[in-house]
């Protein structure tokens, strides 16, 4: 893709995320962003239709900004990789907009989009794994569980009051995904967090020599990764 397209998609996403931070997105004209992002009118909509479909690419670029191999690498289940506390520390940053967005009322277009990049990541991962953690499941079904999962736990995170630190959301999920896409062993009740989520967490549960998968994380002879 030509540089300056670039350059301006960047722009225009970065624009309406800062906007949208603190204020509704029916709030928000294109003009406000097109001011911000310092471009004019006219190339917003040579390349957007409208700001749902702006929003909904600019979170997926976060996605896709913590999801590279390097990001989404651990050499076991009980280290978490790093991309994904990476990737809950930019929706902290931007708390109000993901709660808008996740819950009812939010943009139907920008939550659909939201969960069906997240299920298509797993789905590529599924496909490319050498392992099958789910083999009485189509992959796209399988793929559907996992992403629904980790975005319910999200959605969840955000609406409690306090919010929970990022680190314990994170282990909500890790502590989620790794077993349920197959690794063997749970932690035990006394090294878990307490319901509430005041309360420390492992970073994941040990055990077993099976393939494994979380957020698109796959399990392959040396390190496990993630395709971008």
């Amino acid at each position: 893709m030509d540089a300056r397209i670039v350059r301006t998609r960047h722009a225009l996403q970065g624009a309406l995320l800062e906007l949208a931070r603190d204020r509704p997105l029916d709030d928000i004209t294109v003009g406000d962003i097109t001011k911000r992002a310092r471009v004019n009118r006219s190339s917003f909509y040579l390349h957007y239709t409208d700001k749902d479909t702006l929003l909904a690419d600019a979170l997926e670029m976060q996605i896709d900004r913590s999801a590279d191999d390097e990001d989404l690498r651990t050499d076991s289940p009980e280290h978490m990789p790093p991309g994904l506390t990476d990737y809950l520390n930019h929706v902290a940053e931007y708390a109000s907009l993901y709660g808008r967005v996740l819950n009812d009322g939010g943009s139907g277009v920008v939550a659909n989009r939201l969960r069906s990049h997240v299920h298509d990541i797993v789905e590529r991962a599924l496909n490319d794994s050498d392992a099958d953690p789910f083999p009485n499941l189509p992959r796209d079904i399988a793929a559907a569980e996992v992403a629904g999962l980790a975005v319910g736990i999200i959605t969840a995170w955000l609406g409690r009051d306090p919010m929970p630190p990022v680190h314990t959301a994170a282990t909500w999920i890790w502590d989620m995904l790794v077993p349920v896409a197959g690794v063997a062993g749970r932690p035990s009740d006394a090294a878990s967090s307490s319901n509430d989520g005041s309360g420390p967490n492992p970073a994941a549960p040990s055990g077993g020599d099976s393939g494994y998968l979380a957020l698109g994380l796959r399990r392959t002879t040396g390190k496990s990764s993630i395709p971008g």
